[in-house]
């Protein structure tokens, strides 16, 4: 189903419009460990609700955020990545959302918040910037800020920038022995498309590192390449 652009751009009729379409009884949400309760929306539709909300004004998607419930937080980090999407955001705007998303990390309370969001809004704002935000995020006791460390370098590895590419690997390098699933498994999936951009350096960091990577983060990582290789990694 398609649904047409919202005229009501407030984060109540955004909730209101969840509501509408839930049904806890069906939808329990299972892939969701939080601890907050869940409304029961279809993800495909929180999505296509989210998009239609992508006007809305940051001071909305912000009540958002203060919304107890799993869907209505997910969906307005959903309304940041799509006006993050957009290549004529306003450079005040983008620097907005890319401070919403930081200043409001502390509502993030499971990864799919952080996958649907750093990339585009953190990723791509920092790519002509100083990453010493990733790098302190990467730095924290939170599994959470850690994966919003080495996800938005997503953003990275079609940049053709080798600098940012850097960060990238020195970032993975911080987190590589991270045993927490929620970190672990970003930290090879960035080092496996790091690794479509640059083979070398892949292939030189995990010389160095490979003994020390948990092993679902090293499968993630050798994925791309090729089988001969792959297995001298997987031993």
């Amino acid at each position: 189903m398609v649904y047409p652009p919202c005229m009501d751009l407030t984060a109540s009729a955004l909730v209101g419009e969840l509501r509408a379409n839930a049904n806890p009884a069906e939808r329990s949400q299972k892939h969701y460990h939080g601890s907050a309760g869940v409304l029961g929306v279809r993800m495909g539709t929180l999505f296509e609700i989210s998009k239609r909300f992508t006007a809305l004004p940051l001071t909305e998607v912000d009540r958002l955020l203060d919304i107890a419930e799993y869907e209505p937080r997910l969906a307005a980090f959903c309304v940041l990545d799509f006006k993050a999407r957009k290549p004529k955001l306003p450079a005040d705007e983008r620097r907005a959302c890319y401070e919403l998303y930081l200043g409001r990390h502390d509502r993030i309370d499971t990864w799919d918040m952080v996958d649907r969001a750093a990339p585009r809004v953190v990723g791509t704002y920092l790519l002509d910037k100083p990453r010493t935000p990733l790098f302190d995020l990467a730095r924290t006791t939170d599994p959470l800020r850690r994966r919003t460390a080495m996800t938005a370098p997503l953003a990275f590895t079609k940049s053709g920038d080798s600098a940012a590419l850097a960060d990238l690997f020195a970032l993975a390098e911080l987190l590589v022995d991270d045993t927490d699933p929620v970190v672990s498994k970003p930290v090879g999936i960035a080092l496996k498309y790091a690794g479509t951009a640059d083979e070398p350096a892949l292939r030189a960091f995990l010389d160095q590192h490979a003994s020390r990577m948990p092993r679902p983060a090293l499968r993630y990582a050798v994925e791309k390449l090729d089988p001969a290789v792959r297995q001298s990694y997987l031993g």
